[in-house]
């Protein structure tokens, strides 16, 4: 095997973050159920509330939290409703990658790397709270495959079953006629939850939680914490009480600890108490000067009681970090898990979100891949490290937190993670690496005729669809019969609401081109969702100047899992005619990393087959194809299919090599007519 030098100390450059605190933050990742991104003040409701005589939603603690911090307004969900939305962000991949898509609630997420699993990776003691939904269903929800426990949290308090989260009284039932059954680890508690509203009772025993590990000074480390609300959801159920007067160690929400008493508002009437600011509000109905206001109908004054819950929670949960001198050594990332919904369980209380205008500039809801179905807000407070006030208008997405949050810690994000990391854009300090916004999901309803939303997004049949961000560009397909669909095209800086498609135009051919191409490239098949798409070719690409051979580098270290290379400092570096597995000395743990590109001779699908001593990933394009790392057993032979059009495709080969590890790499493929065979050199390019 000839092997050339290319260089023998070059340095990438490491995460420009990475000396940004000399001990790792703690990490509060609140996600919410159903919050628009016009729902939140800053956001988008307070410039409404000066439209006079328009009914408007406050939230002051976000907005301080926003002001202090940054509000990113261009972040994505990673799909327009709940269950795969929180697949992916837990999981770290797009819904191309990610094993929960479309409707399918309660299904288990897949034994692989989560934000728990690399943070314990970290160091990190780490917890859940509140809804869970992606556990497998089992009779018995203590035995369910993804259990929380069993995904990387130390610690689980909440409902782990999907359905459960659309009850906010756990044991009364309000609206289900049924308790529901609240875990604590693997245990149901529900017994002792009287009159406990779960945004109360999430908050309570997250508080009590972070307290708890505040005081247990021996452990020495930092935590993660997820806190996942089932509010302000189409239940629409109401707190017993005010929320408690001041916040933190002792104020707000309190953890009493009795059954039949567990929490401080675990008292009076349930499903009862309106916020002030709204019970008794009015707003100019017929838009008339002449006629008289008219009282908000309530089940609009339960959606901004409900919303207002959340924002006194957060701002309790801040003051705690302060009372424990926390704060300026912890992030917390607020964010939603979709759209707004225009459901409402209440009997003859139809909700819809054009009342507070939930879905802010955009046409679509949850369910939609529009803007509005899929622009959550999101804001990211970190004093000291974040600057306050900033506003991030950089496209990103929910799985990108996985990078991020490991790039906080101080370690590799797993190379199967389809995120990058937002800290440059966050902290403004480095440059921020392209991402990818890419979406699939299916419904079988149709887009809501708001008068709102533009004559094109009314009453619109969505079926399959998708939708990737280039820039400033989106593509959205809707009702999706085949890959040669045209993409709408919309520049949603300028037009966000998706009114002028762009995709006539000249000189959106290529623009046209390249979104078809990417979504192919970024995505695989998934037999349980299947697509219109999934057989079609992915397109190679034009490689000028092609030399024969492959480039190797060599990042030495003791990775916990295959990782990605943005952050590594590279040791070696070089060209060989093929990927093999003994470069570089085998007496130390290192990285193997291959790049170049693999010829398919003609169109059709392609098997590939890996073996490896080591955790190794194989991407080809963007699709992950080989994923050989969390679980990773020696000498596993992982095989796995894609369509290629003939031509040049580029790769990436990833293994995480022990200096236990016994060199071995058989790598083959299988094509449209040719038998299972070693990839010869001769298919092997770089430029």
């Amino acid at each position: 095997m000839k092997i050339i030098s290319l260089a023998t100390s070059v340095l990438l450059f490491a995460c420009a973050n990475r000396t940004i605190a000399q001990e790792k933050p703690n990490i509060i990742l609140i996600f919410t159920d159903d919050l628009g991104y016009g729902d939140v003040g800053r956001f988008f409701q307070n410039q409404r509330a000066k439209e006079k005589g328009l009914p408007a939603v406050y939230t002051p603690r976000l907005d301080l939290l926003a002001m202090q911090g940054a509000q990113l307004t261009n972040q994505y969900c990673a799909a327009p409703v709940c269950a795969p939305s929180r697949g992916s962000l837990l999981s770290g991949r797009s819904q191309g990658h990610a094993n929960v898509r479309d409707n399918q609630f309660d299904k288990a997420l897949d034994d692989n790397h989560t934000l728990a699993t690399v943070l314990k990776g970290a160091g990190y003691t780490t917890a859940a709270f509140g809804k869970w939904g992606v556990q497998g269903e089992t009779e018995d929800a203590s035995q369910c495959p993804a259990h929380p426990n069993k995904r990387g949290f130390d610690y689980y308090y909440g409902y782990i079953r999907h359905s459960d989260g659309h009850e906010h009284y756990p044991k009364e039932g309000v609206y289900s006629k049924s308790p529901k059954e609240v875990y604590e680890n693997y245990t149901n508690v529900v017994a002792g939850l009287d009159k406990c509203y779960t945004a109360d009772l999430w908050t309570a025993a997250a508080k009590k939680w972070i307290i708890e590990q505040n005081h247990n000074k021996a452990q020495n480390k930092p935590f993660f914490v997820y806190l996942a609300y089932d509010t302000p959801h189409a239940v629409l159920e109401l707190p017993t009480q005010p929320y408690p007067k001041g916040g933190g160690l002792n104020g707000g929400i309190q953890w009493i600890g009795k059954p039949g008493r567990m929490i401080n508002t675990a008292s009076g009437i349930v499903d009862s108490w309106v916020h002030p600011d709204y019970a008794n509000a009015t707003y100019d109905d017929d838009a008339n000067p002449l006629t008289p206001e008219v009282g908000w109908p309530e089940v609009f004054k339960r959606f901004a009681t409900d919303t207002r819950r959340i924002d006194d929670a957060v701002g309790d949960i801040v003051q705690l970090l302060k009372d424990l001198n926390i704060d300026k050594n912890t992030m917390i990332v607020f964010a939603s898990d979709n759209g707004p919904s225009k459901e409402s369980y209440l009997s003859g209380k139809p909700y819809s979100p054009t009342f507070f205008k939930s879905y802010g500039p955009f046409d679509g809801i949850k369910r939609d891949c529009l803007e509005g179905g899929v622009r959550v807000p999101v804001i990211a407070w970190w004093p000291g490290k974040i600057p306050g006030g900033r506003v991030v208008e950089t496209p990103s997405v929910s799985y990108d937190w996985m990078a991020t949050f490991a790039d906080m810690a101080g370690i590799p994000s797993p190379a199967l993670s389809d995120g990058t990391s937002l800290l440059p854009s966050l902290t403004g300090q480095g440059v921020q690496k392209d991402g990818l916004v890419y979406i699939e999901y299916f419904n079988g309803e149709i887009t809501p005729k708001y008068s709102d939303f533009t004559k094109e997004h009314k009453g619109r049949k969505r079926n399959q669809m998708q939708m990737i961000r280039l820039g400033d560009l989106v593509g959205v397909r809707y009702d999706i019969k085949s890959q040669d669909d045209h993409f709408e095209i919309y520049n949603v800086v300028n037009d966000p609401q998706e009114a002028n498609n762009l995709s006539s135009l000249p000189e959106m051919a290529l623009v046209q081109q390249k979104m078809k191409a990417k979504v192919l490239q970024s995505r695989r098949p998934d037999e349980s969702a299947p697509r219109p798409y999934d057989n079609a070719l992915i397109p190679a690409v034009d490689v000028a100047n092609p030399v024969r051979g492959v480039e190797w580098r060599i990042y030495t270290g003791d990775f916990p899992w295959v990782p990605e290379i943005g952050s590594l400092q590279l040791s070696k570096s070089g060209f060989s005619e093929r990927p093999i597995s003994d470069i570089g000395s085998l007496k130390e743990n290192k990285l193997l990393y291959y790049t170049g590109y693999i010829q398919a001779p003609k169109d059709g699908e392609y098997r590939f087959s890996l073996v490896s001593g080591s955790g190794t990933i194989l991407r080809i394009h963007d699709c992950l194809v080989i994923d050989e790392d969390f679980g990773y057993q020696k000498g596993d032979n992982r095989c796995s299919t894609i369509m290629l059009k003939a031509g040049m495709h580029p790769f990436r080969l990833y293994i995480n090599q022990k200096s236990t590890d016994k060199a071995m790499l058989d790598f083959k493929w299988q094509g449209p007519d040719f038998g299972e065979q070693i990839i010869s050199d001769e298919s092997y390019f770089h430029n």
